[in-house]
């Protein structure tokens, strides 16, 4: 069973950026396809980015696209999520899930394993 453990969360201003990653262990990360999703206060769990297994293809929530970038390095077993040009609609609590030779799921109920996420607050 894999373990997935999120860092990098904060409070920041709008327009700032923050770097987000998502340390992957009990498996074999190359096999795993990984995302990120983000759930706000009285909001439901919604997707923000996924990155296949093997192939590394990416996608984005249309709300993110051309602000935020997800990335693996695989030296580090970690996926990073490079958020920019942050806004305050952004804050959220950002979780980290895998599943299994994943090809890029955007729901939640798509990954099997999650991490207990890390608290990202955009003040305007």
């Amino acid at each position: 069973q894999v373990h997935l453990v999120e860092s990098g969360g904060g409070l920041v201003q709008a327009g700032d950026s923050l770097r987000l990653s998502c340390v992957v262990s009990g498996g074999t990360f190359a096999t795993y396809g990984l995302a990120w999703f983000r759930q706000a206060p009285g909001k439901e769990r919604e997707f923000v980015a996924a990155i296949t297994w093997y192939t590394g293809v990416t996608d984005y929530a249309g709300s993110v696209k051309g602000r935020f970038t997800v990335f693996k390095d695989a030296a580090q077993s970690t996926v990073c999520l490079q958020m920019n040009s942050l806004k305050p609609e952004d804050t959220a609590v950002y979780y980290c899930a895998a599943k299994l030779w994943g090809l890029g799921g955007t729901t939640p109920d798509f990954y099997d394993e999650w991490g207990q996420g890390t608290q990202v607050t955009v003040s305007s």
